[in-house]
């Protein structure tokens, strides 16, 4: 059911600032929680950890995101004490937002609502789907069976249509838990599960019943963070271009169909590409990571416990942009405290790939190595919101390549491709795609905060392919 006193989770200058959430009373939510030494960030962004970890201190995991009507869901376990010497989830959250920043809690699943009837300490991990205008809610009840509940709002009220699992334990030869939800491009809906061994099945169009029994997903390699011959609990499948990526935990395969056979890749997180408040020796433990879009850009999330104030058994999430390389392998993922949908112009350069929103264009591997946003055309645009600290007198240094001269020219617009121009400037031809030259443009700007677009204007064709930007101060080169 919804909840009549919703949390919100604010991170604007003074969430920010303090390094917490506030509740619908006013209150800090995680001061209410962990003392505020535990709430300050100690990476080398030196921004408090309000971007990653997305909502500190609560015990937020296991988590899977949705995008339903344009709006982001967070499907998610719920630690419920730092004290837990084990795990203990009572229940099952649901959270919102528009822009990965603000987060808002709209739901409570209770065990008393599902076929379980009863108050319950291990309510594990969940996804959701959505088919025919009704949403469903797959959780798993405790370590071996999986649960649907379903409703016609992504955030319930919602109803057990079934009174009993969707698959009980002893359906197949692993422990029936961590459901995975895959929507492929002709319609049809699986299912994959399990520990160690990972099984999957269609769903029927009722997205309530098993179209198929489970078969044995094939994987050509098995190894996880416990080594050689293992693989982990929380499988999960996403597509993209064509090639299904199977994941559990960090590490990950990709095959030909969602039955597979899958072949290994490796792990998604490296401790070269993570911020060293997130780095530990358990860096990849438990991860449970799953994948989605939004607004052209694709993310992952999962677990961490690498802060102040986690343990195994109380964890908090983190949210990465991931970027596919041009043979659709994924490269390593960047983990630090800025997080996503957020930009911290004091810390330098901001990949162009790491955009909130992109309208006319790819991301590509660069020949200078990295990523690039390529064919950028007339009225393509990139979104960076929530820009802080930016300096006075500000200029914008975009990094771009530009072949032949193409006439054109980019606008930064405030807060969208239609908002107020605050700067622009002609697109300078370079001598070849892969060649890079800054351009510096002063824009209008009179606080430390913005969010800025990037308006591209110009003949047919592709006008330029975008590296990186930053923002200096005025009479400061970098």
């Amino acid at each position: 059911m919804v909840q009549d006193s919703r949390r919100v989770f604010l991170k604007g200058s003074l969430a920010a600032t303090l390094g917490m959430g506030f509740s619908a009373h006013g209150l800090p939510a995680i001061a209410e929680k962990m003392g505020d030494s535990q709430l300050r960030g100690k990476g080398p962004n030196q921004l408090p950890p309000v971007g990653n970890p997305i909502m500190p201190g609560i015990g937020l995991c296991d988590p899977h995101i949705r995008v339903f009507n344009g709006r982001i869901y967070l499907y998610a376990t719920h630690d419920a004490s730092p004290l837990s010497p084990q795990f203990r989830t009572n229940d099952w959250w649901i959270w919102t937002t528009d822009d990965l920043v603000h987060w808002e809690e709209v739901c409570v699943l209770k065990p008393e609502q599902t076929y379980l009837r009863r108050a319950f300490s291990s309510c594990w991990a969940t996804d959701a789907a959505t088919r025919n205008g009704k949403y469903y809610f797959y959780f798993s009840g405790g370590p071996e069976e999986i649960g649907v509940v379903s409703a016609s709002t992504p955030i319930g009220p919602w109803t057990d249509p079934l009174g009993k699992p969707l698959i009980p334990k002893g359906m197949v030869r692993t422990e029936e838990r961590d459901p995975g939800i895959l929507m492929d491009d002709d319609g049809a809906c699986y299912i994959v599960f399990g520990t160690w061994d990972y099984y999957i099945a269609r769903l029927n169009e009722d997205m309530i019943s098993l179209a198929e029994a489970p078969r044995l997903v094939t994987l050509d390699r098995k190894f996880g963070p416990y080594g050689e011959g293992k693989t982990d609990d929380k499988p999960y499948l996403h597509k993209r271009n064509g090639i299904y990526y199977l994941s559990w935990g960090c590490f990950y395969a990709t095959g030909k169909s969602p039955y597979g056979p899958f072949t290994y890749k490796g792990s998604l997180m490296t401790p070269e590409t993570t911020a060293a408040a997130f780095r530990n020796n358990h860096f990849y433990m438990d991860r449970h990571a799953s994948f989605f879009e939004f607004h052209g850009q694709w993310y992952m999330i999962c677990n961490d416990y690498s802060n102040e104030g986690t343990t195994a058994y109380f964890r908090n999430s983190v949210l990465s942009y991931i970027h596919y390389r041009d043979n659709g392998d994924i490269a390593p993922v960047r983990l630090d405290g800025v997080g996503v949908g957020r930009y911290d112009a004091a810390l330098g350069k901001v990949e162009a790939e790491d955009y909130f929103k992109l309208t006319g264009g790819s991301v590509r591997e660069s020949p200078a190595g990295g990523f690039e946003v390529r064919g950028l055309s007339d009225r393509s645009m990139l979104f960076y919101p929530n820009i802080e600290h930016i300096p006075s007198r500000a200029k914008l240094v975009v990094r771009l390549s530009s072949l032949g001269g193409s006439k054109g020219r980019i606008e930064i617009r405030g807060d969208g491709a239609e908002g107020k121009l605050l700067g622009a400037a002609k697109i300078p031809a370079t001598s070849a795609w892969d060649k890079y030259s800054d351009l510096a443009i002063p824009v209008a700007l009179k606080t430390e905060t913005a969010s800025l677009a990037f308006v591209f204007r110009g003949d047919s064709g592709e006008l330029a392919r975008l590296d990186s930007w930053q923002m200096i101060a005025d009479g400061e080169t970098r």
